[in-house]
């Protein structure tokens, strides 16, 4: 979905070049309410078609998760779909179908969320569904044995058959010293086939609650008619007591980490991250933002200076490319990546890099590049806007971090007040090389007759039912 997203906002951003820039056009309000039992609902109106998105944003994932039962967000969300009382194993997903709507689910380091799309008319078919397996999920032993080695062939499918998805596995183990983003996602492997029923439960019981939760609707809908069906379903729930959540914040880094991953391979791969504060937890706001801008200038389309220089220009890189999440619980990393051209070599490609980095670091960037980056942030927000399920989920992410859905509001036009100077400093106090980590994929033989691993998926942050 990320890459998708990405793409066409590129595409957005062309057409938008020449555009002047403006602050942000009027968005359609957000309707908050509030259940007794602590659950929060969000409501956004978006008339253009007869249709609703709903989605179920749990404050658990895989950072909050310790040592030993690594992956068991995931595990869980897989087991949601397993069955409550009322609706036996497969229910679930047959009756989202007959009423000719789709639904999903995804695991996160922040969160797990649980989505339906659907005609608008159907939206009390998805509150009652979730609502009773917000509390009432019947956790099986013969199920989860099954599903439990489900997870564990995705995990060989997704990350030990892919040596970039498991350069990354490792490269973010050695980047974090303690903070929970070390763990994959997915989870360890010997945790994972290590998990018991007993620790589900716990786990269920712990977290999947209303009072740990925000449903977030969008769609052709009146917020008040939501707001009542939401009542009538979620209000009889009981409230759980929710533990105290530790900070785990990352010790400081004190000098530049390496590392080498050997795997069977068709290409090099080389990832660089450096350590970076989250919007969550940045010393002031615009920081953050700035961040977010130096991303875009180093890979925000074509033009970008990767791209141009790196790729079509010196011709080190066959691909190159940079990424910043401003909307994480905790601090994270900026990150580069990319592959070498042919003839040429990771230390080359990772001296260039470095390179890029130490210009945003010394020499300002000129105001008609800098225009042209925040045209490309206005064109990835155009695009979210015509989206259902990108404005849900923009307001769930925002929400479910402890920013607030009202920060959603902000970008455009906190992107739009960074100054060529603000990106500098960032680049000068986080993209230095105390708090870098440097990984490299050395590609050995891949065996006769075996496909290349890189044209299978790479999996993203997220990994989805």
């Amino acid at each position: 979905m990320e890459h998708a997203k990405k793409a066409l906002s590129r595409a957005i951003g062309a057409a938008l070049l020449a555009l002047p820039l403006m602050p942000q056009a009027a968005e359609p309000p957000v309707h908050e309410f509030m259940l007794e039992n602590g659950l929060k609902l969000l409501v956004q109106e978006d008339h253009r078609a007869p249709a609703v998105v709903s989605q179920v944003w749990y404050k658990v994932g895989a950072s909050y998760e310790h040592g030993g039962i690594t992956g068991i967000s995931h595990m869980l969300e897989h087991m949601m779909f397993k069955g409550t009382e009322k609706h036996p194993p497969g229910e679930f997903s047959r009756i989202i179908a007959a009423n000719g709507g789709r639904e999903n689910a995804f695991t996160g380091q922040d969160y797990t969320a649980y989505f339906q799309s659907l005609e608008k008319s159907r939206l009390p078919v998805s509150f009652e569904l979730e609502a009773d397996r917000m509390r009432n999920l019947k956790l099986l032993e013969p199920e989860f044995a099954k599903e439990q080695q489900v997870v564990l062939e995705e995990r060989r499918l997704r990350t030990d058959d892919q040596p970039r998805a498991k350069l990354r596995e490792h490269f973010e183990a050695v980047a974090y010293t303690n903070s929970p983003y070390k763990n994959p996602v997915i989870g360890w492997p010997d945790d994972v086939g290590k998990l018991t029923l007993d620790d589900l439960k716990k786990w269920y019981g712990l977290w999947y609650a209303p009072n740990n939760a925000t449903v977030v609707v969008v769609g052709d809908v009146q917020p008040e008619e939501v707001f009542k069906q939401a009542k009538k379903y979620f209000g009889p729930l009981k409230r759980s007591e929710l533990p105290p959540i530790k900070p785990r914040r990352e010790v400081e880094q004190l000098g530049p980490r390496r590392l080498t991953v050997r795997l069977p391979a068709k290409l090099p791969y080389l990832l660089m991250g450096y350590k970076t504060p989250a919007l969550a937890t940045a010393a002031e706001d615009w920081e953050a933002y700035a961040l977010e801008v130096a991303a875009g200038i180093l890979d925000g389309g074509s033009s970008s200076r990767l791209t141009s220089r790196l790729v079509r220009g010196q011709q080190i890189a066959a691909s190159a490319e940079a990424s910043y999440d401003l909307y994480s619980r905790l601090s994270n990393l900026f990150t580069l990546a990319g592959t070498p051209a042919q003839g040429r070599s990771l230390a080359e490609l990772e001296h260039a890099l470095g390179e890029e980095v130490r210009r945003l670091r010394d020499e300002p960037v000129a105001a008609e590049e800098l225009e042209r980056v925040k045209a490309q942030v206005l064109a990835g927000h155009v695009y979210q806007l015509d989206s259902m399920f990108y404005q849900a989920m923009e307001l769930g992410t925002a929400e479910t971090v402890g920013l607030g859905w009202r920060k959603v509001r902000e970008y455009v036009d906190k992107v739009n007040a960074v100054t060529a100077e603000q990106v500098r400093q960032v680049a000068q106090k986080y993209l230095i090389e105390d708090g870098l980590t440097v990984a490299y994929l050395e590609p050995l033989p891949v065996p006769e007759g075996a496909p290349a691993p890189e044209q299978s998926p790479t999996p993203g942050g997220d990994h989805v039912r």
